[in-house]
């Protein structure tokens, strides 16, 4: 398929600078930033002090590291307002997590804080290969959610028509992608699987739709789904990243031209890696967790935020800003099965690579006796639906060895027929059911 590569004139500035302009720049909305939350924010003043450090202390970037991490307990204890630095009346919008876990965590902007996120997501749009006049069908959850309003915001912001379709109601999804013809989608990676899928459900080809571009987010994805959407859905797929407590979709976006890792907005957030036991930074090209500074946030600056997410900082290529590489996982997400550490994405390649299986899978996790067992669920293709019970078996050993070989676990697989396993219509797929908690 062709790749799209930016016009001239559609790079701004800033992503063309160079290395010591960016440096020059984050240092100083830095300094601001950590005067802000310390003078504003109780939370930040006490945790500074705790620490012994002030923001004068920050005099180069590596400094930051003197600084306390913020995490998600951290705003769930400041509960509703109090990680706020504006009086609530100058809070323009207000989102949450989903809270299913506790409290949910809640985040504030101001309009100049709605404002940055629109240029950013249009900026994303654009290094994704989206232009001016093109239509835009968001198909991420509208609400307290992020995903919805960040895409919509930021797709009129690039001048782009929106549909905001919001999740669920899978045919009339279809429906309108036909009628419509959307250049582009925003929606979570798993849920563009469902969308394929009634397309074929419907006797239609997907590929002859007329989506040219999916910006795909808020969970993880491997290589092979992308390779799975863009030969089935006939489309180019990037990576957009994202979080509720650092912004929500935008922080970093795929360019088309490379598709080599989303390009962290550095003029906007400082990113760094640090190891997940020590809390120590680490150097870029290591593998961590990922942790954000915000540079420009008014309404919630935050101050080394612990993503959990797990990946790595990489240089330069299509834009002046670092790189992420794919996130391998969460570190909340990773299973210990008999010592061995395990991320859904290694089950998801691994399902991925079997022509007669779909993208859909769920892992199990019990205990049998004093020892973890592991069963995977997957499903046969509809193209597939034919095979018989042996030629399942066959496919389950299979998917069995590779697990064994590459990820070290034994397992049980089950082949299923098709559209047996539950589908995520709103929002993230659920891969995972850990029950030895229960046992």
């Amino acid at each position: 398929m062709p790749v799209l590569r930016p016009a001239p004139g559609d790079l701004e500035a800033i992503e063309t600078a160079s290395r010591d302009e960016i440096t020059a720049l984050q240092l100083q909305r830095l300094k601001a930033t950590l005067q802000r939350a310390y003078d504003k924010v109780p939370h930040y003043r006490q945790a500074f002090d705790a620490r012994g450090v002030h923001p004068d202390d920050l005099q180069q970037l590596g400094d930051l590291a003197k600084f306390p991490f913020t995490v998600k307990k951290d705003l769930r204890d400041n509960y509703p307002f109090g990680m706020f630095a504006v009086p609530r009346e100058q809070v323009a919008r207000i989102h949450a997590s989903s809270g299913t876990t506790g409290k949910p965590t809640v985040v504030g902007y101001t309009k100049q804080d709605i404002e940055h996120w629109a240029d950013l997501v249009a900026r994303s749009i654009r290094a994704a290969g989206g232009r001016a006049g093109d239509i835009v069908h968001v198909a991420y959850g509208y609400g307290l959610f992020t995903g919805g309003l960040g895409a919509h915001y930021g797709a009129e912001r690039a001048g782009c028509t929106v549909i905001p379709m919001s999740g669920g109601q899978t045919e009339k999804q279809v429906q309108l992608i036909r009628d419509f013809r959307p250049d582009i989608i925003m929606v979570t990676p798993s849920y563009m699987q469902v969308i394929i899928e009634e397309f074929q459900r419907q006797g239609l080809d997907a590929r002859e739709n007329s989506l040219k571009i999916g910006i795909f987010g808020a969970e993880p994805w491997t290589e092979a789904m992308r390779r799975e959407i863009e030969h089935k859905g006939g489309m180019d797929a990037v990576d957009i990243y994202g979080l509720s407590e650092v912004m929500g979709p935008g922080v970093a976006s795929e360019c088309i031209e490379s598709k080599d890792g989303p390009v962290v907005w550095e003029d906007h957030f400082y990113p760094e890696i640090i190891d997940p036991e020590t809390g120590e930074v680490l150097p870029d090209g290591e593998e961590g967790e990922l942790v954000f500074t915000s540079l420009t946030k008014e309404a919630l600056p935050i101050i080394r935020y612990r993503t959990r997410d797990l990946t790595r900082l990489l240089p330069p290529t299509s834009r002046s800003f670092r790189r992420m590489g794919k996130i391998v996982g969460r570190s909340d997400d990773m299973l210990i099965i008999r010592g061995v550490n395990v991320f859904p994405t290694q089950i998801e390649e691994i399902v991925l690579a079997h022509d007669k299986l779909s993208g859909q899978y769920l892992i199990k996790v019990g205990r049998e006796g004093h020892l973890d067992s592991v069963e995977v669920r997957c499903e046969l293709q509809q193209a597939a639906a034919g095979l018989t019970d042996a030629e399942c078996d066959e496919i389950a050993r299979w998917v069995q060895q590779r697990v064994k070989t590459l990820v070290g676990i034994s397992t049980t697989v089950l082949v299923q027929p098709p559209a047996t396993l539950e589908r995520t219509l709103t929002g993230k797929a659920r891969r995972v059911v850990d029950e030895r908690s229960k046992s």
